[in-house]
């Protein structure tokens, strides 16, 4: 059966920067052609993100048209780190930090796509034990030129900085994975194009017709940075529908279009609605209530997107305290600095002493401006308060 011009039209544009082979696949696409559709995603971090989610989104509209989704796991290539967004040599992770980083992959990647539909894969499968034969001539399709002269790898070479061999053979890896599933269609953001141009190139060598690339525009952090996980600017798919919602409220007004385009699935036309009501002076702030509400509603159900929308309301907009914080029991004699650790509001001393110095810190209501602050004794607990999102009842005694 064919598919629906309109959906293929939308699923080639929206939220891509480039498509390569887009006249292969746009034929495929109209005539029926079931599709394997293949994404690697390597376990450097626990948590996926949104950002992660617009790749996870474009999988999930080549499987309600019919396709097969291949989904990698890099189990094997996150040991080994991508270069391809890093200004400094990637760190080597241990078999044991990739194997509890993807723990529950799956499980997060479940929350877009139907599991059931999709092929598996862990890229150790086929990467543990190759031998320097097969690696040889996967390294000999390539020249060395190329991988130097891009852009982020050029600039550590200029800085005297280092460039490891395993760095090197990052993309024929990853290429290899195209070969091995016989991808029809890869997807990747932006800074994966030298990678995903490696699958193509070597499925060529291995005899097979070359995947089409879609290429998607990558979001920015709530910190108006590049989203990633090293950074913390990220609105994590496993994040609490209070948590994902306070943190969408938080994201720079330029991008509010944007996250609806990919992080959303909202109709483009009610998109550009919104995009003009803005340049008309609209509140933002209004553009990004509804924002949160679809994203929590694609990740927490409609209910929860719901009842995180009212806790925000309360809190920020009537000044309220929740009702059901969590408690906690110190002893006194604690700094407001040691209290701030213990509560799991810093992560050290230090972090906890620059949100005293930023001002981002109240007890019973009152800002806290010296680190030595040390609370009276209270039965009866008083709230500790951080930033505009995050509050604990503490007992001292």
């Amino acid at each position: 059966m064919k598919a629906d011009k309109k959906k293929i039209e939308e699923l080639l544009t929206r939220g891509v920067a480039e498509v390569i082979g887009r006249d292969d696949l746009e034929r495929a696409l109209l005539t029926g052609k079931k599709l394997r559709v293949k994404l690697g995603i390597d376990p450097t971090s626990p948590n996926l993100h949104i950002g992660r989610g617009v790749v996870l989104l474009k999988l999930r509209d080549f499987q309600e048209l019919g396709h097969l989704v291949v989904f990698i796991v890099g189990d094997f290539t996150g040991e080994i780190g991508d270069t391809s967004d890093k200004d400094t040599e990637r760190p080597k992770l241990s078999t044991d930090q990739v194997k509890q980083n993807m723990n529950t992959y799956l499980d997060q990647a479940g929350k877009i796509l139907d599991m059931n539909k999709v092929e598996v894969h862990y890229n150790s499968e086929w990467l543990e034990n190759p031998g320097y034969r097969e690696i040889l001539r996967q390294a000999d399709v390539f020249s060395l030129a190329p991988f130097i002269n891009r852009e982020n790898i050029k600039k550590r070479l200029d800085e005297g900085g280092r460039i490891s061999l395993r760095e090197v053979f990052y993309p024929l890896m990853q290429g290899y994975d195209s070969v091995m599933v016989k991808a029809d269609v890869e997807l990747g953001g932006t800074d994966q194009r030298f990678n995903l141009l490696a699958g193509r190139d070597l499925q060529k060598d291995y005899g097979q017709k070359p995947q089409s690339i879609i290429m998607t525009n990558l979001i920015l952090g709530t910190d108006g940075r590049k989203m990633s996980s090293s950074w913390g600017n990220t609105i994590n798919l496993m994040d609490s529908a209070q948590d994902m919602h306070g943190k969408v409220m938080t994201i720079p007004d330029a991008v509010i279009v944007s996250y609806f385009t990919h992080c959303t699935r909202m109709p483009l036309s009610q998109i550009e609605k919104i995009k003009k009501e803005l340049t008309e002076d609209a509140n933002p702030r209004d553009a990004k209530m509804r924002l949160a509400r679809e994203i929590v509603t694609l990740y927490h159900g409609a209910d929860a997107a719901q009842a995180s929308e009212e806790h925000f309301i309360s809190l920020f907009r009537k000044h309220e305290t929740p009702a059901d914080i969590p408690e906690l029991k110190l002893r006194q004699g604690l700094t407001i600095v040691e209290i701030l650790v213990a509560a799991g509001f810093a992560a050290s001393k230090s972090d906890a002493r620059r949100l005293v110095k930023q001002g981002g810190v109240t007890w019973d209501e009152e800002p806290i401006s010296s680190e030595t602050f040390v609370p009276a004794l209270t039965h009866e607990g008083a709230v500790l308060k951080k930033g505009k999102r995050f509050f604990t009842k503490i007992q001292l005694r």
